[in-house]
């Protein structure tokens, strides 16, 4: 009979039930006032760290200086790819640039609402790229690799050599300063790279090229 299939289906206790219940309309509410005040998806914070991911922020002020020097860097028509540096890309987004092209590499896949300019990235694997992302094809490649190890700078470094036409902009730990230079040629700048979170590891930027933030 098809009473009895029917007592086979799991039911939610009262309780459950109304507590799933408010949970959806807190949701619901939550996402009302996103619209309500002109929610933006590029927003630093729309998308919030995970720390098991060593995802760190920039701070607004930093975000905005590293994307105005990309596209200077890049030039007028340029193309400019993020690598692990989210915030820079969503800055980038926020301009709301005719005038450039981005892209995003990056581990975290709830970046892919981001559409097609979203590329799953996995250091581990430098060179594992989408056949359409050709060599040498970005004017300026901005990097923050995830992890302050050589063998994380190295790989990425991989990545950075082969999508980039000459300019890179590394954002890593003091620390680095040295494999920075082994691996991708490039020098410490003046400016000072700040995060929304304080963070215990000095970070600086480096460049190989004539930047805008020395």
């Amino acid at each position: 009979k098809m009473d009895d299939a029917d007592d086979d289906i799991p039911q939610l206790s009262s309780h459950t039930l109304a507590a799933l219940q408010e949970f959806y309309l807190e949701q619901q509410q939550r996402e009302g006032m996103k619209t309500s005040q002109g929610f933006n998806q590029y927003s630093i914070g729309s998308i919030e760290e995970d720390w098991q991911l060593s995802q760190f922020w920039y701070s607004d002020e930093t975000a905005s200086s590293l994307a105005k020097e990309a596209v200077v860097a890049a030039g007028s028509g340029g193309r400019i790819a993020c690598i692990s540096a989210p915030s820079v890309y969503q800055k980038l987004k926020e301009r709301d640039g005719k005038d450039f092209a981005v892209c995003i590499l990056e581990y975290d896949r709830r970046f892919s609402v981001y559409g097609e300019e979203f590329i799953f990235y996995d250091y581990h694997h430098p060179l594992n790229l989408p056949e359409n992302l050709l060599p040498h094809s970005f004017d300026i490649v901005i990097a923050d690799p995830p992890y302050l190890s050589e063998e994380c700078l190295q790989k990425t470094a991989e990545t950075i050599k082969y999508l980039t036409k000459g300019k890179i902009l590394l954002c890593t730990g003091a620390v680095m300063e040295e494999q920075a230079a082994k691996h991708l040629g490039v020098k410490i700048c003046k400016f000072i790279p700040k995060h929304s979170r304080n963070l215990a590891n000095e970070f600086r930027c480096y460049v190989n090229y004539a930047s805008g933030l020395d």
